[in-house]
Formats: C-alpha cells, sequence, structure tokens
C-alpha cells in the first residue's frame, strides 16, 4: 500500500470522523478521480432524498473508478466531499460511510457544504486523488 496515515496527538482525533489528519503517499502514478455521486451507471439516483443511501453509492461509484485505475480504495491520498447544504444536518451520514469504506488507516478528506450539485437530486459528491505503485 502506497498510503501511511498520520494521526499526530497534537491534533484532534478526526479518526472519530472517519478520516486520517495526514497521508503521506509514495508511488509512480497519481490518480485523480471526478465527483462519484449516488448514480448508478444508468444515471438512475440511488436513495432519492437520503444522503446514506447516496454516500454508500458514491463510496461504492469510488472503488469501482479505483479498481478502474488498478487499485483500491486503500491508495486513496485524500478525499474532497460536496455535500449539499440542507444535508449538513445529517453529516453522521458521511462518518458512517467513510468508516465503513475506509475502516483502517483512512485517508484526508475535506467536507465541503454547497448549496447545490451538478443535478437538484445529488446530496453528495466524492472526489478522490490516490497514488499507485
Amino acid at each position: 500500500m502506497p498510503r501511511q496515515a498520520i494521526n499526530p496527538d497534537a491534533l484532534f482525533n478526526s479518526l472519530h470522523y472517519g478520516f486520517s489528519q495526514i497521508t503521506v503517499g509514495s508511488g509512480s502514478r497519481i490518480v485523480t478521480i471526478s465527483g462519484q455521486v449516488g448514480w448508478d451507471n444508468h444515471e438512475r439516483i440511488v436513495g432519492q432524498a437520503d444522503l446514506q443511501q447516496q454516500t454508500t453509492k458514491a463510496f461504492e461509484n469510488l472503488a469501482l473508478a479505483m479498481q478502474a485505475a488498478g487499485g483500491t480504495l486503500d491508495d486513496i491520498l485524500s478525499l474532497r466531499i460536496y455535500i449539499v447544504e440542507a444535508a449538513m444536518e445529517d453529516s453522521s451520514a458521511v462518518r458512517k460511510g467513510l468508516q465503513a469504506f475506509f475502516p483502517a488507516s483512512p485517508p484526508t478528506a475535506t467536507w465541503i457544504g454547497v448549496p447545490r450539485l451538478a443535478n437538484a437530486a445529488f446530496l453528495i459528491e466524492i472526489e478522490a486523488l490516490a497514488v499507485l505503485p
């Protein structure tokens, strides 16, 4: 695995939220993945107004994208997570998704509240940066 997670005691314990404070990557191939949403491969929304279902599907899509690039979720260094502001109150869905898909040594993550995403039905969009050997 080309990623090492670092969580120094001098910073707050972000592992409770499902992400690491710092990741260090080593490898020779950089992978960037466009924002993944709660769509299936036929552009059907999963969990129309359910942040948990859309979060799960977005992480599943992220895993599929990493597999297509020749890696796994363990190769991800950093996530940028866009959440529609109206759904931010239920941000525990995002934490649960992070903990389920990255149970050990999670990547760094930034959560960003936005007024709207590209499709009005989207509640979350997750983009990633990874490194492969």
